[in-house]
């Protein structure tokens, strides 16, 4: 069955990071049913890109549309930043950084 809102791992981190790429009231319409078709890959269980994942579902599934979209925003997006150099890391590259002008 084809899905409506995105399956898998990197595609789902790209379909949540367009959302947070927007304004902090228009990110959270819709994010979370991107949450749902997440995978995490067999190669990163147990690892802190899972730990991360964890975190970014349950910031984003945990957010009340309206209440702290800005602070919730920005912790969203702490994770994100985490999250690619933890995947980076554990893909074998040394020095993974976000840059300073991220």
């Amino acid at each position: 069955m084809e899905s409506q809102f995105g399956r898998g791992f990197i595609t789902n981190l790209m379909l949540v990071t367009k959302h947070f790429a927007l304004s902090p009231e228009q990110a959270w319409p819709g994010v979370k049913d991107h949450m749902t078709g997440m995978q995490v890959p067999e190669q990163f269980l147990g690892t802190e890109v899972e730990e991360l994942v964890t975190m970014l579902r349950k910031k984003i599934m945990w957010h009340q549309d309206g209440s702290m979209d800005k602070e919730d925003a920005e912790s969203v997006l702490r994770v994100l930043r985490r999250l690619v150099v933890a995947i980076d890391r554990n893909l074998g590259i040394p020095d993974p950084q976000v840059g300073k002008y991220d």
